[in-house]
C-alpha cells in the first residue's frame, strides 16, 4: 500500500507543470515583496492598472506563442506593432469616428505576417533571419512614411475607448479585449484542426508533412495571426498613449518571448498552453512594476530582470529533461 501511494505521488509530481508552479510562486512572492515597499501594491486599483498594462503584452504574446509552438520565432514584432499603430492611426478618417483604424491595423499586421510566412514556409529561410530582416525593412518604411516623427493624427475616439474605456465599471476595456483574445487563442489551439496541426508541426514537421498536413499553409496562417496580434496590441497601445510614436514596439519583443517561455511553452515547439503564457505575462509585468516601485536604477533592474528569466529557463530545461 505504501509503495502504491509512493508511486501515485511520483506520478502526480511527474505530471506537475514545474514552470507554471514556479511562475505562480514568483507572482505571489512579487506581490508580497512589493507590498513591503508600498502598501498600495496590493490595492485593487493598482492591480487592475497592472492588468491593463499586461493586456498589451499578453496579446502580443498570444501571437508569439503560435509561432513558437511551430518551432519558429518572429523577430518582426517591434515594427509590426508600430506599423499597425501608425498606419491605423494615419489612414483612419473621421467619418466613422476612426473605427476603421482597427481593421486597417489588423490588415497591416496580417499582411506583414503573410510576408513572414511566405519567406519561412516557401523560401525556407530561417525564421529568425527572415523576420529580423522584415523588421528592419518595416523600420525604414515607417521612417519614410512619417518623415522620422510620429503621425500628426492622434488616436481615434473608438481606439481610446477600446483601450481605456470601461464597458464594465472599474474594468478597462483593454482587459476585456485581452480576455477575448485569450479565449480565441485557447479554443483555436485546443478545439480546431488548425491547433492540432500547430502542435504536430512543432513536434516533428517532417512527420506532419508526410501525414498530409498542409504545413506551409499552417505556417503562413500562424505568422498572419501573430502579425495581427501585434498590430492589435499596437492599436490598443495607441489608445492608451494617445497617439502612435516611433519605436513604440521596441519594448515588447523580448518580454513577449519571455512570457511565452516562462509560461511553459517549449522554445523548440510542440508544447505549451496559453494559460501558461498568461501567467508568464503577469509575472513579467509585476516584476517590472516591483522594480519600478523599489526605485532601483536601470542597471539593477536589467540584472534582476535577466536573472529571474535565466533561473526560470534553467528550471524549465530541467523539467523537460526529466520528462524526456
Amino acid at each position: 500500500m505504501a509503495q502504491s501511494r509512493s508511486l501515485m505521488l511520483k506520478d502526480r509530481l511527474r505530471r506537475l507543470d514545474l514552470p507554471l508552479v514556479v511562475a505562480s510562486a514568483c507572482i505571489v512572492a512579487i506581490l508580497l515583496g512589493g507590498s513591503l515597499y508600498n502598501s498600495s501594491f496590493l490595492s485593487p486599483h493598482y492591480l487592475i492598472q497592472q492588468l491593463q498594462v499586461a493586456s498589451f503584452l499578453g496579446i502580443v504574446a498570444a501571437g508569439a506563442m503560435l509561432v513558437i509552438l511551430l518551432g519558429h520565432i518572429d523577430l518582426s514584432v517591434p515594427w509590426t506593432l508600430t506599423a499597425g499603430a501608425m498606419l491605423g492611426t494615419g489612414l483612419a478618417g473621421s467619418t466613422l469616428g476612426g473605427v476603421e483604424a482597427i481593421p486597417i491595423a489588423l490588415a497591416v499586421g496580417a499582411g506583414i505576417g503573410l510576408v513572414n510566412g511566405l519567406g519561412v514556409a516557401f523560401l525556407r529561410v530561417p525564421s529568425m533571419i527572415f523576420t529580423l530582416g522584415v523588421n528592419a525593412v518595416l523600420q525604414g518604411l515607417m521612417v519614410l512614411y512619417t518623415g522620422g516623427s510620429a503621425p500628426a493624427s492622434s488616436a481615434a475616439p473608438i481606439v481610446r475607448w477600446l483601450s481605456g474605456g470601461q464597458l464594465v465599471p472599474g474594468l478597462p476595456n483593454a482587459i476585456l479585449v485581452w480576455a477575448a483574445a485569450g479565449v480565441f487563442t485557447t479554443v483555436l489551439l485546443r478545439a480546431t484542426p488548425f491547433g492540432r496541426s500547430v502542435y504536430a508541426i512543432g513536434n516533428r514537421e517532417r512527420a506532419a508533412y508526410l501525414s498530409g498536413m498542409p504545413v506551409k499553409r499552417i505556417v503562413c496562417l500562424s505568422f498572419m495571426l501573430a502579425g495581427s496580434a501585434s498590430a492589435l496590441a499596437g492599436v490598443l497601445l495607441t489608445g492608451y498613449a494617445g497617439k502612435a510614436f516611433q519605436g513604440m514596439g521596441d519594448t515588447y519583443l523580448l518580454p513577449a518571448i519571455a512570457a511565452v517561455v516562462l509560461g511553459g511553452t517549449s522554445i523548440a515547439g510542440g508544447r505549451g498552453t496559453y494559460t501558461g503564457t498568461i501567467i508568464g505575462t503577469i509575472l513579467i509585468v509585476l516584476l517590472q512594476s516591483m522594480l519600478a516601485v523599489m526605485q532601483m536604477p536601470d542597471a539593477g533592474r536589467q540584472i534582476i530582470y535577466g536573472a529571474v528569466i535565466f533561473v526560470m529557463l534553467l528550471l524549465y530545461g530541467r523539467s523537460r529533461a526529466g520528462q524526456a
